[in-house]
């Protein structure tokens, strides 16, 4: 019995399957369905869990080498969130880039994690290393 660490069995698969420049995206609750990718919906209530709590958990057993996310993040987020994020994706590069552009990548990525995360385009695409 696995006790540490990432403890959702469809979580740890998606991740076992993730390789080398392969995508992984960590959305939001209100990112939209894509049934073309497996999608791993731990939502539960708002903000339970959020995008940086994944995100925290996956970096001890995921390695991203870049990272996208929405420009309009920035623009619809104070300061104090903008900074939360780009503490919690120290190390990794980050491109934002218009909503409707990183929409267009997610049907390439292996998986999505769903979260019950409000803030507002608070998705992210991760590029594995």
């Amino acid at each position: 019995m696995i006790n540490t660490g990432i403890l959702n069995p469809r979580i740890l698969s998606l991740l076992a399957r993730v390789r080398h420049t392969n995508a992984l995206v960590i959305s939001d609750r209100g990112f939209p369905f894509w049934p073309q990718i497996e999608t791993v919906d731990i939502s539960l209530v708002d903000n339970v869990p959020t995008v940086m709590q994944v995100l925290a958990a996956l970096r001890g057993n995921f390695h991203a080498t870049q990272a996208y996310m929405a420009a309009e993040f920035k623009k619809h987020n104070p300061a104090a969130t903008c900074k939360d994020f780009a503490a919690g994706l120290t190390g990794i590069p980050t491109t934002f880039e218009p909503h409707v552009k990183f929409k267009l990548r997610v049907p390439h990525a292996i998986g999505l994690i769903r979260t019950g995360d409000t803030v507002q385009y608070a998705n992210m695409i991760l590029i594995s290393g």
